[in-house]
């Protein structure tokens, strides 16, 4: 962290500038595709009203590496995809510019969701409109320090996905142990 703040010190001494995302970003809409047209599995994940995909599509309109906000149904849900794929018309992307990273905007957007979902209007189907997620303020440190936060909340990413996976190993363990010997304990020999 002390590389993050010198970094913040040396490239911000008067501080970070806070912009809605709307002036800095584009937010673009998804377009429509039905589900006849979608395929069960496939390279080209479909995101329509929630974070898991609607089924598969043979062609995308974002590519890898883009952050994405769902605006009907799991209205402020946020996502990030690693690889290319179809915003559907319940789905907005963002198209940042050289100095805006996406996946710096993906970590500020969760630091927001709070906030995103106090908006989301809950009529019979949750919707989120552009407007607020145009008029979210969000601080714009330069790239170098964009690219380190990143870096670190990646890591911490990582280190936690890798604890749960060993977790739930153990817990795994753990039930098989129970069970070896619940089944020894409650075994007895016939006289």
């Amino acid at each position: 962290m002390s590389k993050l703040n010198d970094l913040i010190n040396k490239l911000c001494p008067d501080g970070v500038e806070y912009v809605k995302i709307g002036n800095i970003a584009t937010v673009s809409r998804g377009i429509r595709v039905v589900r006849k047209q979608l395929k069960k599995d496939g390279e080209i994940p479909v995101y329509q009203n929630s974070l898991k995909p609607l089924g598969y599509y043979e062609k995308f309109n974002c590519s890898a590496d883009t952050t994405f906000i769902i605006g009907a149904g799991a209205a402020g849900e946020i996502g990030y995809s690693t690889v290319n794929f179809w915003a559907a018309d319940d789905c907005y992307y963002f198209i940042c510019p050289e100095t805006l990273d996406s996946r710096y905007l993906y970590f500020v957007m969760l630091k927001n969701k709070q906030n995103i979902l106090a908006k989301v209007r809950k009529a019979s189907i949750p919707r989120l409109s552009r407007t607020v997620i145009e008029n979210l303020v969000i601080p714009l440190p330069p790239l170098e320090i964009q690219k380190e936060i990143i870096r670190i909340l990646d890591n911490y990413s990582e280190k936690n996905e890798e604890l749960i996976k060993s977790l739930y190993k153990e817990i795994e363990l753990r039930k098989k142990q129970y069970e070896y010997y619940r089944d020894k304990i409650l075994t007895f020999k016939n006289i």
